[in-house]
């Protein structure tokens, strides 16, 4: 018989040791019904009553009451700078523009590994990485109900986004 996760808990939520993992990429760890394959081989239902976004750390309850670690996997990703912090939000704009998930780190942004995205950062006078690593991008203004958190507490905070009083705008 399946083992069924039927329950999310968020990093924090939970201790102790888990007594399996799963490893899954951004867009397996946003479901609300999926099977998976735990580290050790076992097969999981993911059977949530909604779906949700899980984030490195967080963990599912099984209907038996074992907890399962979720991990992100590794993905081919590229990270953007730029030389300064107007560069960089234009760069932003544009990927916002092209509705790219982004995640925000600061003074870089990480998109997933595209090369026609790649060559026009660079036409914007941005520089791109590529590399290998867990995705956790913005989840959008109309996400709903989920709370963002982070846990590399290195990372620099966003870019703060300033908003126009009305008097700005001539109103």
């Amino acid at each position: 018989m399946m083992r069924r996760a039927t329950e999310a808990l968020a990093a924090g939520e939970w201790a102790g040791e888990a007594a399996d993992a799963v490893v899954l990429d951004h867009d397996r760890r946003h479901r609300r019904r999926i099977r998976l394959t735990t580290e050790a081989g076992e097969a999981l239902l993911l059977d949530l009553a909604r779906a949700r976004h899980l984030r490195e750390g967080d963990a599912l309850r099984c209907d038996d009451g074992t907890i399962v670690a979720v991990h992100a996997a590794s993905e081919p990703l590229l990270e953007l700078a730029a030389p300064d912090a107007a560069a960089l939000v234009r760069i932003a704009w544009h990927l916002g523009n092209r509705h790219l998930p982004t995640q925000l780190l600061g003074d870089r942004i990480r998109i997933r590994e595209d090369h026609v995205i790649a060559e026009m950062v660079r036409g914007l006078g941005g520089s791109v990485i590529a590399l290998a690593a867990p995705f956790d991008p913005e989840g959008g203004a109309y996400a709903g109900g989920h709370h963002h958190h982070h846990h590399d507490h290195d990372v620099e905070p966003s870019i703060p986004v300033i908003l126009a009083d009305d008097h700005d705008r001539g109103a």
